[in-house]
């Protein structure tokens, strides 16, 4: 007996089917069997099928007289002839990842449950790309004791992600209904009912081809009898719930046809006629009737709109609601605003309501409009357009100037008023190059802009100009320009091969090695870089400034990653990586740092590196960080050289000093007279643009989010713990949040939280948002010992305190005993310390002092003045 039958159906696909059966003969769990379950193919898939089983004896093919129409019939046939006591499932046209078998196997052994369900995900086709599908379900190992426990689930209704009890198949005579399309939304509906006991597990265990072309039942959502076949399963779920006697649990799959299935049609919606469209409503219009108002509450309010668009017939309305589903999420040509709440279109009406998109709350810069183009012509070498501009929220001030965004070009235009509200505007460009045409505004009074992309007809002919393509892209379709092909002589793309085999890493750092042995050094040159190149700013720009400020004769460079904006237009700038920046490094008689030059470059001769490093506070580093602490023989010696090049280091305190110092092996010089970054701290220079820049409304406090990341979920977003949402629900009349990220995390925060959210991780200096700031929020991040400076109040949100220190990545001191604030684990009691601020800050002033003194009893004001008369002193002579 084998342990685990492995179902394989398959109708009229020869050429994908040997790859399906192919990846089920390469599992890792090897006694296993195959059956090709056959639903009478009229193509060459019966003679490979016998190839197959002729090649290896676990393979079996069934094949059956007549063609039943659906994938139920041959799914019942392989659990009927499933020789082993564990059965899964697996469409021709995809794969099973390697593992998939034997880890599934596993589980179901070890937890007993009546089946196993693991993450399926989307494999695109050429790209190779694999997208989870619905991530959140699966985002950790577990059993759940009933469908009940997590009616969620409901969304997982794949059949061939799962690997089944056979017996408990058999048993309960659970089988896949053998009349319809869809069947596996239905023969979950039973399982999930009938399962008192199955495991979910985190990896993937399915990958869905999605081809370019592709034929399947699912991806057949333009033939509306796919939609009827959608709703018929929808309510033969429903009823085989209710005879279970799980009545309660109807609504919640309810929700998934909402959530998930109505969803496949909405999307590309817009792509419809209006004859297709009406016809959709009157078939899903029924169903909806049926929907208690429950579940209608718990979709998205662009959902439920067209939800509510669907059952009072407004065919027209519901292609421009879709639209809004997707792509640029394009905001309604109309709204209303009664009694605090926010309405689609121009009708009153509680399925119409989308007041916690928040979109008539956003801050001018982030405010929606709506532009839609009219007429799209051409005279071979430009493009003139009408365009139509809604203002639906009244974002528009009484003065403003408005412009075409082409890439970093901009074209100023005259919009017109429609006499509707709106504006109209002839636009005439010439496409140049890759970039989606915007139309903004900017705001006379104070120079802010908004701008939002231009919506056109999906069935618009691509217009095929020298400059480039104007097109549109998605189903809710937004005009793009894609750059014509550029036609490049041989000796062009010779010449980029060679430069891109010349151009490496390794090249690079021998000639760098070369370079320090025959070129002399500059003693007055110096190179600055500051967060890896990432910005303008901390303890390198200070001492910059202060050089500059005495006009000392030092030529500096600055190195920069990407992104130039935040450096004054008089600053010279070398591209890090770039040959130019390991000329610089070979040639420079100073360099200055805040984290660390290339690792393997070695210093040369007679070059002075001054180390201000980035951050104190609890976090382990050096040689005890999670990166390091391993006994890796090789990066700890890269470390070791790494630190050996530094001949002075900035030590803000007497503490960091106690722990930096041997935790980084470094015996150098060091400067003890406090951090030149935190100097604008200590003397409080504050600019009063921060929160102008920021939009922060008149009479708002401003609590400053800057959590660090996680060693184990860089550029996640896990580092955001706080529930925003509930944030925003509770105190958005009273506080503004800016969030400052760390530089390795990447989160943007949702649009219906950007009303009380403002997003500063590319903000150029933390400084100034210190400043400007009421209370600092953050967890373990170095930031609290430079707002220490400032003795304003500070909160700590710690829920994930007992990892982070075992685990994770370690710390010196025990924060809970030591932090000059309340150190909280849930938002609800950071709502409550939010209120009672002042109060609760009051009670914290022992434990403050105790802080500053700890790590800031050496900021005077005058670091980088000190540090570079001693350090620069040599070179200004």
């Amino acid at each position: 007996m084998p342990d685990c039958t492995v179902v394989v159906i398959t109708y009229n696909d020869a050429e994908r089917l040997p790859r399906a059966v192919r990846s089920v003969l390469r599992q890792s769990l090897r006694d296993l069997e195959v059956i090709i379950s056959d639903d009478a193919s009229t193509d060459g898939t019966p003679e490979v099928a016998r190839r197959l089983a002729e090649a290896d004896p676990r393979v079996r093919y069934l094949r059956r007289p007549h063609n039943s129409g659906g994938c139920g019939a041959p799914r019942n046939d392989g659990i009927d002839a499933a020789a082993a006591p564990y059965v899964m499932f697996l469409d021709s046209d995809d794969e099973l990842p390697r593992h998939a078998c034997k880890s599934l196997l596993t589980e179901i052994e070890r937890t007993g449950a009546d089946f196993v369900s693991g993450q399926i995900s989307r494999l695109f086709e050429p790209s190779g790309r694999l997208r989870p599908y619905y991530p959140s379900l699966f985002a950790r190992r577990r059993v759940v004791e009933g469908i009940r426990q997590e009616p969620e689930l409901f969304l997982d209704s794949f059949s061939t992600n799962k690997l089944y009890d056979v017996e408990f198949l058999r048993e309960h005579v659970l089988r896949f209904p053998e009349d319809i399309h869809y069947e596996d939304h239905v023969f979950a509906a039973e399982l999930y009912a009938l399962a008192r006991r199955f495991a979910v597990v985190p990896w993937t265990v399915y990958h869905w081809h999605r081809a370019p072309t592709n034929d399947s039942i699912s991806l057949s959502i333009d033939d509306l009898a796919n939609v009827r076949q959608r709703v018929i399963a929808a309510r033969l779920s429903d009823d085989l719930l209710r005879e279970h006697g799980a009545a309660d649990l109807v609504p919640h799959r309810q929700y998934r046809f909402l959530r998930q299935d109505l969803r496949v049609y909405l999307n590309p919606l817009p792509l419809r006629d209006a004859v297709w469209v009406k016809e959709f409503a009157a078939i899903v219009r029924p169903y909806l009737e049926e929907l208690p108002a429950e579940v209608f509450e718990r979709v998205g309010p662009l959902d439920r709109v067209c939800c509510r668009l669907i059952l009072d017939d407004r065919v027209e309305d519901l292609r421009i609601a879709a639209g809004s589903l997707t792509g640029p999420h394009a905001p309604p040509r109309a709204a209303v605003q009664v009694g605090g709440r926010t309405y689609w279109g121009t009708t009153v009406a509680p399925g119409l309501d989308i007041t916690a998109l928040r979109l008539a709350e956003l801050p001018f810069s982030a405010s929606r409009l709506r532009h839609e183009v009219a007429a799209l012509v051409s005279d071979g070498e430009r493009v003139r357009m009408t365009v139509r501009t809604y203002d639906p929220f009244g974002a528009l001030p009484s003065e403003w100037s408005a412009f075409l965004q082409l890439g970093k070009v901009r074209i100023p235009i005259s919009p017109e008023p429609s006499g509707e509200g709106g504006y109209v505007s002839t636009v005439t460009f010439t496409p140049r190059g890759r970039c989606e045409p915007r139309i903004g505004f900017t705001r006379t009074s104070d120079g802010h802009t908004t701008t939002d992309r231009i919506i056109a007809d999906p069935h618009t002919e691509p217009i095929e100009l020298p400059g480039g393509t104007v097109t549109t892209e998605g189903y809710a379709a937004y005009l793009c320009v894609r750059p014509a092909p550029a036609a490049r002589s041989l000796w062009r793309r010779v010449r980029r091969r060679l430069i891109k085999r010349v151009s490496t890493p390794a090249n690079k750092l021998r000639a760098y090695k070369v370079l320090i042995r025959v070129l002399p050094r500059r003693r007055n040159l110096a190179l600055f870089e500051s967060d890896v190149g990432k910005g303008y700013n901390g303890s390198p720009r200070a001492i910059y400034e202060e050089i500059r400020r005495r006009g000392l004769p030092i030529e500096a460079v600055w190195s920069v990653a990407k992104g130039r904006a935040s450096f004054p237009s008089d600053v010279r700038l070398v591209r890090r990586g770039s040959w130019r920046y390991v000329y610089t490094l070979a040639r420079a008689g100073i360099w200055v740092d805040s984290h660390g030059f290339p690792l393997d470059y070695p210093k040369p001769k007679g070059t002075r590196y001054l180390q201000t490093w980035h951050g104190q506070g609890i976090k382990s580093i050096g040689f005890d960080a999670p990166d390091l602490r391993g006994d890796f023989d090789g990066p700890r010696a890269q470390w070791r050289a790494a630190v050996a090049r530094w001949d002075a280091l900035v030590s803000p305190s007497a503490e960091f000093s106690r722990v930096f110092l041997p935790s980084n092996g470094y015996a150098g010089k060091v400067y003890r007279c406090g951090t030149p970054r935190c100097d604008a701290l200590v003397q409080a220079r504050r600019t009063d643009d921060v929160r102008e820049r920021l939009e922060v409304p008149p009479g708002r406090q401003i609590l400053l989010y800057a959590p660090t990341y996680r060693d184990r979920a860089k550029n996640s977003g896990k580092s955001i713990r706080v529930d925003l949402e509930l944030l925003a629900e509770e105190l958005a009349q009273d506080w503004v949040v800016v969030l400052r990220t760390h530089p390795v995390e990447r989160y943007s925060p949702p649009e219906h939280l950007r009303h009380f959210v403002r997003d500063a991780s590319s903000y150029p200096e933390i400084n100034e948002l210190i400043l400007a700031s009421d209370a600092l929020l953050t967890d373990y991040s170095s930031v609290m010992c430079d707002y220490a400076v400032t003795g304003k109040p500070m909160i700590f949100f710690i829920d994930d305190w007992d990892d982070y220190r075992l685990s994770e990545r370690g710390v010196y001191h025990d924060l809970p005993s030591i932090a000059p604030g309340p150190c909280l684990t849930t938002t609800e009691d950071l709502v409550t310390v939010l209120r009672a601020l002042p109060a609760v800050h009051e009670t914290y002033a022992e434990r403050y002092a105790a802080f500053r003194d700890l790590w800031c009893a050496d900021e005077h004001g005058d670091a980088a003045a000190r540090i570079v008369t001693d350090f620069f002193g040599q070179a200004a002579r």
